[in-house]
């Protein structure tokens, strides 16, 4: 389910069902908040979760807050000196990417120059996922953010993790710098926590990406560089759900109604909900990618789908 957005947004719940004897997933429901409007939205939700018995829900939405706790008021030493072992372990991966990358400029200025010429080219037919940011050499755009460092009250571990695999594709295909947690308002904070009091106290709730997600669908050659930046064009993006839709529902062994298809064609909200079950089916068929312990200290439950290894 994604819940971005306002209050009043028509949210959707993609819910997927798997038949072990037939290998095949169904998109068994696509409900939509607005059908049910005359009763409380996020009680509408939580009806759902009990209606359908959902054990794993994931959204787009941070689960857990940055490292910098109301009990640490007392003997802050400022943000650049927390000594809390997840920022001292983020911070110092990042000033080792650093170093690594200024090794490789004094011992190889030559070769680093050419690198750094042949990054800023403009090649559209490039594989954005054959270098990783963290791969030296750093592109400037990450090298700026890995100066401007980690601040405690405003980024979590995760975040690091995803600029070091994500940040250059994310700001090459999406245009977004992604910084933080801290882009998410307080609004919808304080309507994730008033939610999660109405739902069953069993259900496991993960957090994900779709801009993730759909980064991962392309480094599997599951979708195209041209569907995801056609996403972005008004004229174009209902053709372009479209087609991913279909190589998604082919290559995953997925089956849509055509109700749901249309529907999640038209919608973009539908189209993002469905995005987040497909990361769950890769989750229960064990296909996710490894975070290392120091990005999953703060218990965010981030999860990121691979679809190379078909489960």
């Amino acid at each position: 389910m994604s819940l971005g957005g306002g209050r009043k947004e028509n949210f959707f719940l993609s819910l997927l069902e798997y038949y072990p004897e037939r290998k095949r997933w169904f998109l068994k429901s696509l409900l939509q908040v607005r059908d049910e409007s005359s009763q409380d939205r996020d009680i509408i939700i939580a009806n759902w979760v009990e209606q359908f018995g959902i054990r794993d829900l994931i959204v787009d939405f941070p689960l857990s807050r940055p490292p910098c706790e109301d009990s640490c008021l007392n003997n802050c030493t400022g943000s650049q000196t927390c000594p809390r072992r997840e920022v001292v372990e983020v911070r110092f991966e990042m000033e080792k990417l650093l170093l690594e990358d200024s090794e490789f400029e004094k011992n190889n200025p030559k070769k680093y120059e050419q690198e750094r010429i042949a990054a800023l080219e403009v090649d559209y037919s490039k594989n954005i996922t054959s270098k990783n940011p963290d791969e030296h050499m750093l592109s400037r755009s990450f090298k700026r953010k890995l100066r401007k460092g980690f601040v405690p009250y405003w980024h979590r571990p995760i975040d690091f993790w995803i600029w070091k695999n994500y940040y250059d594709q994310l700001l090459e295909v999406f245009k977004t710098s992604y910084d933080s947690f801290g882009n998410v308002s307080v609004m919808l904070l304080a309507r994730l926590k008033y939610l999660m009091r109405h739902l069953p106290r069993d259900l496991k709730m993960y957090e994900s990406s779709i801009q993730i997600c759909l980064v991962e669908l392309y480094r599997a050659r599951v979708i195209t560089k041209s569907n995801m930046l056609d996403l972005f064009d008004i004229e174009i993006a209902a053709s372009a759900r479209e087609i991913i839709l279909q190589q998604i529902a082919e290559k995953m062994d997925i089956f849509i109604y055509d109700n749901d298809f249309d529907t999640i064609i038209k919608n973009s909200q539908a189209f993002d909900s469905f995005i987040l079950s497909v990361v769950g089916q890769r989750m229960l068929m064990n296909g996710l990618r490894e975070i290392p312990e120091w990005g999953t200290s703060d218990g965010a439950n981030f999860i990121v789908p691979s679809f190379l290894a078909q489960g």
